[in-house]
Parts: C-alpha cells; structure tokens; sequence
C-alpha cells in the first residue's frame, strides 16, 4: 500500500476551476475521506489521484513517485463507482477475475485469487449468479472485489453506497470500514454525506467551492472548526452562530455578547468589527442563573435528548439538552454555554481566530 502527497493540485476546465491549489498528505493505510457539497471539487481531486483526469499544475505522488501525468493504467491504482461498473453479460466469477485474466494471470492463480476475495466479502456464495439478479448490497460487494482482486497500492472510492438505500447503506459503511482494517489498505472516499465521512475516515479534507477548507481527523474537525462553513456542514445540528460587533483582545478569556460577558478559550488574536460567536448545541445548556436569555420556540424529542430551539438578541440557538428537562414555548429561560469549546470567528472571512482550543488548526482555502 502507498502515501499519496497532493501538492499545489489545480485543476481547470477552460475557465472553469475545478480544484484551487490543494495540499495534503494521505498516510499509508489510511481511510481517507473527501468531504464536501456537491461541485465542490472533491470528486475532481479524485480522479485527478487515479489519473481519471491530469492536474493543470501540480504534483501528486504514490510511494514518493511522482504520478501526475501518468495514465491511470501505470498508477496500480484501483477505483470504485458509485453506479458499480459492473458487465452485465457476466457472472460474478467472470467479473471478479476479469481484472486478473486481461493481464495474462494463470487460471489457476486466478481462480485462487477470486475464491479469496469472494471470502472476504462473504460472497462465495454467488459466484456463479449473473450480476444483473443480484441486489444492491451484492452488487457493490461485486464491484468492491473486482477491485481488490488486484491488490493495487490503493483504492479511490466515489460515493460508493450513495445508490444504496438507508438500511443497506448503513451495512455496507460498516462492512467496508471492517475490510479496510483487515486490508490495511489506503483508501480515499469521496462523500457528500458528513455522518458517513465522521463515522470511516481517519483524515478527512473537506472542501467547498474547489477550495479545502480544512484537513484533519474527524475530531479534530467538530471539535475546532477552521471556518465557518466547516462548522456549520459539520455537525446535526450544526453550530450556533450568533454574530455581534466588538472588540476581542489578544489574551481575552471573554466576549461581551448584547451586554453579557461569556466565557471564551484565551485568545491568541486580536480582532473588532463583526464577529460571530460559535458553540455547538451540546455545550449550551439551560439555567436559571444564565443572565443570556432566549425565548423557547420549539423542542424536538429525540429519545434521551431533545433540541430546544430558541430565539435572543443575537438571532436563533439550538440547545441538545436532557429529554427530561422542561421547557416550554413561549417562555424565556436562561442560558449558559461551555466556554472553553467556543469558537470565535470573523464575519468577513468565515475564519476561526486563533486561541488556545484551536492553535494549530488552520483553514487551508
């Protein structure tokens, strides 16, 4: 299995840009996720790994080589689609072993191979059915061996589940997590889905507007946003964004927010204007010693939790809060929020100021 290194990766079609330059680094036998809306440029970066596409500028290495320009056919580099490729006038045997028979494999050699693979995908089973009888979790699981059968240095995956219904998508996230531990192989994914991207990746890049936006591990990227987008497509529900006008100090371990002075992490950046204060609903909580107040508007029930929806001076708030707490619309309660996990950013820039929760996180568009 194999580093990949994405360096100063652009990618234009006429005047259109694609990917904006990008930089990061997947580490061998890493779950590496690509996250973002769509047209945002991940499956781009994709297929600009696997040589589906060539970078406009740039350099992209696999196990230290640099591969930009080369054809796909010279990157031993395996892809899985989302609409699962697979030849329809051909059993699942024939499908599996077609990778290995078009590069001259003995038929025994093949053989051997393809029953290995159809074991660890639990599929020996349906060797010898046609493809087009099977289901949708067959199918992919097909489309996922063909892919294996090569032991290629890595494997780029294109929303791989996305034609997949809720409850065998669910399955299938958790069997491919479970065959990439076993492989130990490096895989990037590509998801519009946050949930799916936050319960496989070890890394995850999320882009937006052919811009990364952030780079980092699943926690590192709900718990420290770099960006306003970041929290905000991270998360259900995602951050509160609550804006204000002033002035924050370098060294300041609070804000004044409509005349209330909140707890914040020090701040390792100074700024005034328009800022916005982020936290997310589970560190706001309601209290009767809260001088920040909000008017409940409504309370969604979620089995031992619930989101009371509110209304302050500084615009809507969500709150995750015990189910059993009472709350009811149309009253106005207190509010307090976990300072040391509030994020602080500018307004005009969408970017998180630096303080101690988040020193060393940094926005990469």
């Amino acid at each position: 299995m194999a580093q990949i290194i994405i360096k100063n990766v652009r990618k234009e079609f006429g005047d259109f840009t694609a990917v904006k330059e990008s930089s990061f680094t997947i580490e061998d036998g890493e779950f590496f996720m690509l996250l973002g809306p769509s047209g945002c440029g991940k499956t781009t970066t994709l297929r600009m790994i696997a040589g589906l596409e060539l970078p406009t500028s740039g350099e992209i290495y696999l196990d230290g080589e640099e591969i930009s320009q080369r054809p796909p056919s010279q990157r031993d580099i395996a892809f899985v689609f989302q609409m699962f490729a697979l030849y329809p006038h051909m059993n699942v045997y024939k499908n599996l072993s077609y990778p290995l028979v078009s590069q001259g494999m003995a038929r025994a050699a093949v053989r051997a191979k393809v029953d290995e693979v159809a074991q660890i995908l639990g599929i020996e089973n349906i060797l010898k059915k046609p493809v087009g009888g099977l289901s949708g979790g067959d199918r992919q699981r097909v489309a996922l061996g063909r892919a294996i059968v090569r032991d290629p240095k890595a494997f780029m995956m294109d929303e791989p589940l996305g034609a997949l219904d809720a409850e065998f998508r669910e399955r299938m996230a958790e069997e491919l997590r479970a065959l990439h531990d076993r492989m130990g192989a490096t895989t990037v994914y590509v998801t519009h889905d946050q949930l799916e991207a936050m319960q496989m990746g070890d890394k995850i890049v999320v882009m937006n507007n052919a811009v990364v936006e952030q780079f980092g591990t699943p926690q590192e990227i709900y718990d420290k946003p770099a960006t306003m987008f970041v929290a905000d497509f991270i998360g259900s529900p995602s951050m509160n964004f609550l804006p204000f006008e002033g002035a924050v100090a370098e060294g300041a371990q609070t804000v004044d927010l409509t005349g209330n002075s909140l707890s914040v992490p020090r701040q390792k950046q100074g700024a005034s204007g328009k800022l916005v204060f982020g936290v997310r609903p589970e560190h706001v909580s309601l209290s009767d010693s809260g001088n920040y107040r909000g008017e409940v508007l409504a309370s969604e029930y979620l089995g031992t939790t619930q989101i009371i929806t509110l209304d302050t001076a500084n615009g809507e708030l969500k709150a995750r809060v015990p189910a059993s707490q009472t709350a009811t619309v149309g009253e106005t309660v207190g509010l307090s929020f976990q300072g040391d996990v509030v994020t602080l950013f500018d307004a005009a820039t969408g970017r998180a100021l630096r303080s101690e929760l988040n020193e060393g996180i940094v926005a990469h568009g």
